[in-house]
């Protein structure tokens, strides 16, 4: 078996150490015996997207993430239609704000997303930095999921959350909700990176990919001791103890 892993333009969106998450897929996919090839999707190397199985796309500068929107617009149906007939897609913080419709800056400057999905994204006062744990909406047990928040956008939608926020400001700091999901698109601000420390969701990520490419039941089980180790204690020191899911 085999699946096609790509990661969009890590030469412009490689913030905050997001490519753990590509090396945890990956890791994970070779100690089960699973083939992962990484696709390095850039403006220097475009690909056929239709070959995906699972779309990575990371944080940001604004420099970057404007750069990414006027290449990647002539992808968006492509990806879209990808999306909507499954395509796995982990799309974190500034991948996830390009996604909508839209970014208003701080001078109330109306900045065009790739509009992917409905929804938009605000520059309001202050930071949103910290510790994150949300209860996931995608049914994992345990049901807590880890990370790192910085971002200065906040972001409105009517989309599934991908979880309620238990510690820290998600979205928006306003609703109490973080992330969202679609199918089996994945948005969320979690940085750290979010999958070394999230066992669980790496394996969702990768069981839905091959779910829809090899019709795959279950994964076989891994020993995530050190990174059940991890997680636990970012609920430790921040959440007042772990889940009891």
């Amino acid at each position: 078996m085999k699946i096609n892993i790509f990661h969009m333009y890590p030469d412009l969106l490689n913030l905050y150490g997001d490519i753990g998450n590509i090396i945890s897929l990956k890791k994970r996919c070779e100690w089960r015996g699973i083939e992962a090839e990484i696709v390095d999707f850039s403006i220097s190397n475009e690909r056929d997207v239709n070959d995906a199985d699972i779309f990575f796309m990371g944080g940001g500068s604004d420099r970057g993430q404007g750069i990414v929107y006027s290449h990647f617009l002539k992808y968006k149906n492509s990806v879209s239609d990808a999306i909507e007939d499954g395509s796995v897609f982990l799309a974190i913080c500034g991948g996830y704000q390009l996604l909508g419709e839209s970014y208003i800056d701080a001078d109330g400057n109306k900045i065009p997303g790739l509009g992917v999905f409905d929804y938009t994204t605000e520059s309001e006062e202050g930071r949103l930095i910290g510790n994150v744990v949300i209860e996931n909406n995608l049914g994992l047990k345990p049901r807590t999921i880890v990370g790192f928040e910085n971002h200065g956008g906040r972001t409105y939608h009517n989309y599934d959350a991908f979880g309620s926020v238990r510690v820290g400001n998600g979205n928006n700091g306003k609703d109490g909700l973080e992330g969202m999901i679609y199918k089996n698109c994945i948005g969320t601000y979690l940085h750290g990176p979010i999958l070394p420390k999230n066992p669980h969701l790496s394996d969702h990520i990768i069981l839905s990919a091959l779910k829809r490419k090899y019709d795959i039941k279950e994964l076989e089980k891994l020993d995530d001791t050190q990174e059940y180790a991890a997680h636990n204690n970012v609920l430790d020191l921040y959440a007042g103890g772990r889940s009891t899911e």
